[in-house]
């Protein structure tokens, strides 16, 4: 398959794999099951810590990451329809890396469009959304291939023996 352009990068499913199953093994190393525990393990990894906090946001805000000099916080709306794909996604900002919008461009209200796809299962669904058009497409498409990985390790067993099962099968 190949990746296809975008304005800002080129999208690379291989990139997001290889981060899902980096983020993975770092969960198969601290028995990490869930989906907050796995944001735990990556926070170690770093040496920095991941919060998860609640808040009012504004319309059409699911969540934001926020880097502060010491730490990351994870800002999830209160009342989500799925708290873990909001957590999932904003996981995949900060494991990529993603620059962060100063606090007054993310709270305008977000088009239909955006929201549509923010809330999707449909991660390779293709909607230009901006400039951030790479960012939230690898972030969402993080989201949808870790929690695919984490609901297929919960329905086989327990977490750490699928993985490394899945890890010698390659």
């Amino acid at each position: 398959m190949t990746p296809n352009s975008t304005r800002g990068g080129t999208r690379s499913y291989r990139r997001v794999a290889a981060a899902v199953d980096a983020v993975c093994d770092l969960a198969a190393d601290s028995d990490s099951v869930t989906l907050d525990q796995v944001v735990d393990a990556v926070a170690r990894e770093r040496k920095r810590p991941i919060e998860i906090a609640a808040a009012d946001l504004g319309p059409g805000v699911c969540g934001q990451r926020r880097a502060y000099p010491d730490r990351d916080v994870i800002v999830l709306a209160k009342g989500l329809p799925s708290r873990n794909r909001t957590l999932a996604h904003e996981l995949g900002h900060i494991v990529f890396k993603h620059p962060g919008a100063p606090a007054r461009e993310v709270t305008l209200e977000a088009s239909d469009d955006l929201i549509a796809y923010m809330l999707s299962q449909r991660s390779y669904q293709q909607v230009d959304d901006g400039d951030d058009d790479l960012a939230e497409w690898e972030a969402e498409t993080f989201a949808s291939m870790l929690l695919n990985r984490l609901r297929v390790f919960g329905n086989r067993g327990t977490g750490v023996s699928v993985l490394r099962f899945d890890e010698a099968l390659g």
